[in-house]
């Protein structure tokens, strides 16, 4: 469902190039889970919005469900992103919308006639357990209440790729997993294809299948996470703070 080959980013600051992704391959199957880890800095989040082309890639090629998203015009990666749904930590909802109207917002921007979109954003809702609360603002929904209208966003385009930037980062325990468990049945029921960006060893556990480890822009680790054995110290690291740390935790040099 989603491969990249050779992918990479450089950004120009002040005169200098800072490498945030160096040359990176990465393949999905359709239906999977993948976890992207490391420190803040690491390159997580820009390899995510590679997959969507939020950023664009400085080299090497991105397809998602076989389709070349680098070659594609403005109005044709239009078109191709409403197969790719993509939720963020802080929820982006719109203040002055309700929950229908911001997760219309997404089918209005595809073009979506009103009386449809209204149905699908209703439909969205229902899908997250908040039917009941589409007439209410963001400023009157819980986080995880926000976090669910969110998603709801994201699937009212029925997108067959879901791409979460530290989905659950900013909620308590208890309502960080009733996001991941929702995710879970998306995926299991709807066939979802999903990358999730995390710094949270136990939510990678949770959810995902495989997963990458970032450090400094360069994949350092695979790791199948039903059978966990990191080659590396930062892999090790992750998995070392799952059983909780002490003196002897070795802790790896962080991203500048």
């Amino acid at each position: 469902m989603i491969e990249l080959q050779q992918v990479s980013k450089t950004f120009e600051v002040r005169g200098h190039a800072v490498h945030a992704l160096l040359p990176t391959d990465l393949t999905v199957p359709e239906g999977k889970v993948y976890g992207l880890l490391g420190f803040s800095g690491a390159g997580k989040s820009t390899l995510l919005r590679l997959i969507n082309r939020l950023e664009e890639p400085s080299s090497g090629r991105v397809r998602v469900g076989g389709t070349d998203l680098v070659g594609l015009s403005q109005s044709d990666l239009r078109q191709a992103r409403q197969q790719i749904g993509m939720i963020f930590q802080q929820f982006n909802l719109l203040s002055s919308r309700t929950a229908l109207d911001n997760v219309a917002f997404s089918l209005e921007v595809a073009g979506v006639d009103s009386a449809s979109r209204r149905q699908r954003a209703r439909d969205a809702l229902n899908a997250v357990g908040l039917s009941d609360k589409e007439n209410a603002h963001p400023a009157q929904l819980s986080g995880g209440q926000k976090q669910r209208v969110a998603i709801a966003r994201a699937l009212a385009t029925n997108p067959r790729v879901l791409l979460c930037d530290e989905a659950t980062s900013a909620l308590d325990p208890h309502t960080a997993l009733s996001i991941l468990r929702l995710l879970k049945q998306l995926n299991r029921e709807r066939g979802m294809t999903m990358v999730m960006v995390t710094h949270d060893i136990k939510v990678a556990s949770y959810l995902c299948e495989q997963a990458i480890v970032l450090e400094k822009g360069s994949v350092v680790d695979r790791i199948d996470m039903r059978n966990a054995a990191p080659q590396s110290l930062l892999g090790k690291f992750f998995f070392e703070t799952a059983k909780g740390w002490t003196d002897d935790t070795v802790l790896p040099q962080e991203d500048a």
